[in-house]
C-alpha cells in the first residue's frame, strides 16, 4: 500500500510517499480502506518529537473509510461498513488495521470526510468540559486555540450546555467566524494578554473552566484566569514550547483544580467514552453540531498539509485523501 512515512522526526519535509507492506488483521481487528484522514494536533507533535518506534513510520491518530475485512472475533462490523477509527498511529496510509473497540459506524447522513473529523476533537472537548471540567449552565468557559479541531468542538458543546463561551485565536477573522458556532467573546492572543482580557470580560471574576490545548507558558496563564473554584484541564502542547514549572500557590486558597487529560486512556479503560463519541456522530448527522473542514490534500502531499497546519492559517480540520 501507499503511505506517507518518515524515518526520523523533524519538520514536514521528513515525509516520504512510499510503498509499505499492507497491515495484517488480528482476531479482534478491522482492515479499513482509508478514504479520509483528519490530521490531528498530536500527529504534528509526534512528527516533531521522539524517535519513531519503527521505520518507516506511519503517523496518525484518526481516519475513516470502508471495512474490507474483519477478524474472527469481530461481530459488530462487517465488510462494506463505513467506519471512523482511532489509533496511536497508522492513519496516513491507504489501509489501516485497528481494534474494533476503536472504531465507530458512520451514521447515514454523515459523510465519510466529516466523520473522519469527529472522535478525537469532539471526544476530547466533551470530556474536558464536562467529565473533568464539570461545566454547568450559566458558567463561563475559556477555550484556547478556538479555531482548531478541539476548540471548534468545545465552543459548540459549551454553548449547547448553556455556558458563556470565550475563546482565543491568532486573528480577528478567526474569532469572527467562530461566533456562528457559539462564541460569545473572542480574545486575539497575538494582540492582547488573554488573562487580562478574560478577567475584564468577567468583571474581574475569572472563568469557571479552561480547556488548555496549548501548554507551555500558556498553562500558567490559564491558572491565573480561573475564578474561585475554577477548573483547568490541560489537554495538549500545541504551542510546542517546553513545559514550565507551574506556580500553583494561588490554587489552594481559591479551591481551584488542574487536571490532565488524554482521550486514549479513557477509550482504553471506559466504555462511557466510546458511547459518548457515538452520540456526537449521531448529533452531527442530525445537524445539531458541525464539523468544519478547511482544506483537503492528496496523501502524497502530507508534507504540504502538515506545513499548512503549522502555519497557523487553518480554520478547522485539514484532511488527507489517499
Amino acid at each position: 500500500m501507499k503511505a506517507a512515512v518518515y524515518y526520523e522526526v523533524g519538520g514536514p519535509d521528513v515525509f516520504r510517499y512510499e510503498d509499505v507492506p499492507d497491515p495484517t488483521v488480528g482476531e479482534s481487528e478491522l482492515l479499513v480502506r482509508v478514504e479520509a484522514v483528519s490530521i490531528e494536533g498530536g500527529d504534528t507533535l509526534n512528527r516533531w518529537q521522539g524517535a519513531p518506534a519503527r521505520v518507516p513510520h506511519v503517523v496518525g491518530y484518526q481516519c475513516a473509510g470502508t471495512v474490507l475485512e474483519v477478524g474472527v472475533d469481530v461481530t459488530a462490523f462487517a465488510p462494506g461498513d463505513r467506519v471512523v477509527t482511532v489509533g496511536l498511529d497508522g492513519s496516513h496510509a491507504a489501509l489501516r488495521s485497528v481494534d474494533h473497540s476503536f472504531a465507530w459506524k458512520i451514521p447515514d447522513g454523515l459523510s465519510t470526510e466529516e466523520a473522519a473529523c469527529v472522535p478525537v476533537p469532539f471526544g476530547t472537548a466533551d470530556d474536558c468540559l464536562f467529565e473533568f471540567g464539570h461545566l454547568g449552565a450559566g458558567e463561563t468557559a475559556l477555550v484556547h486555540a478556538g479555531a482548531g479541531g478541539v476548540g471548534i468542538a468545545a465552543i459548540q458543546l459549551a454553548k449547547r450546555a448553556g455556558a458563556r463561551v470565550l475563546a482565543t485565536a491568532s486573528s480577528d477573522d478567526k474569532l469572527e467566524r467562530l461566533k456562528e458556532l457559539g462564541l460569545d467573546e473572542g480574545i486575539n492572543y497575538a494582540r492582547s494578554d488573554f488573562v487580562a482580557e478574560a478577567r475584564r470580560l468577567t468583571d474581574g471574576r475569572g472563568v469557571d473552566v479552561v480547556v488548555d490545548s496549548v501548554g507551555g507558558r500558556t498553562l500558567q496563564g490559564s491558572l491565573a484566569a480561573l475564578a474561585y473554584r475554577g477548573r483547568c484541564v490541560s489537554v495538549g502542547d500545541a504551542g510546542r514550547s517546553a513545559a514550565e514549572t507551574l506556580d500553583i500557590s494561588g490554587m489552594r486558597p481559591n479551591n481551584q483544580t488542574l487536571s490532565g487529560y488524554f482521550l486514549g486512556a479513557e477509550l482504553f479503560l471506559s466504555p462511557r467514552a466510546h458511547a459518548m463519541i457515538a452520540g456526537h456522530l449521531e448529533a452531527i448527522a442530525r445537524g445539531e453540531l458541525r464539523v468544519v473542514i478547511d482544506r483537503t490534500y492528496p496523501l502524497a502531499e502530507a508534507a504540504d498539509a502538515h506545513a499548512y497546519i503549522e502555519s497557523r492559517r487553518s480554520f478547522g480540520r485539514v484532511l488527507l485523501v489517499p
